[in-house]
């Protein structure tokens, strides 16, 4: 079992090498995925009390620390690119890295992974909500970096958080924001 985990760990310890499009804050170089993970997870101890005080944030935390492991073996799609393939790679990758697991934990984070994927509990629900804001506000704080250099639309950017609307108001009233911002500063098209 110890020596089964320890190699998990240090299986994921390469999602530390994948990069994805955003920047950290205030910096030029790209954010790895792992970066990305710490970020959601800090978002949503923060926030989550105050944006629904019934959610049941270790589950959140759970999901947004496990749900961008598949991209070790998958890498990290663009979310404004062709999706074709994607869910098949990551279900690989899954099957793959959680599957050097005892069954029991191996199970509980396929089972945490999916239902993060299918978004349709309230935690998996508010994780994906800021897997979608994060980037937004990295983005908007970065005056558009990574918007720019990808030729990304103010339509793009919201139709991809318009699931937020109806359960997060208050973020979603953010997001269209930044939108405006961004497109009356150049930063979006």
């Amino acid at each position: 079992m110890l020596d089964s985990a320890l190699q998990f760990i240090l299986e994921c310890d390469k999602l530390k090498a994948i990069e994805r499009r955003s920047r950290p804050v205030g910096m030029s170089r790209r954010e790895n995925s792992a970066e990305h993970s710490w970020s959601l997870a800090l978002a949503a101890m923060t926030l989550g009390p105050a944006i629904d005080p019934t959610l049941d944030l270790l589950r959140v935390l759970k999901m947004l620390i496990l749900h961008d492991i598949v991209e070790i073996d998958a890498g990290d799609t663009f979310c404004y690119a062709d999706q074709t393939g994607k869910a098949e790679r990551e279900q690989a990758a899954a099957d793959r890295i959680f599957g050097m697991l005892p069954a029991e934990r191996s199970a509980e984070f396929m089972a945490l992974w999916h239902e993060f994927e299918a978004g349709n509990t309230p935690e998996a629900s508010f994780a994906n909500a800021l897997d979608r804001v994060m980037p937004i506000i990295q983005n908007h704080a970065n005056q558009g970096a990574s918007w720019l250099e990808n030729d990304v639309r103010a339509e793009q950017v919201l139709a991809r958080a318009e699931f937020i609307r109806g359960p997060y108001p208050a973020l979603m009233a953010h997001i269209e924001a930044a939108v405006a911002s961004a497109l009356e500063a150049g930063w979006l098209k």
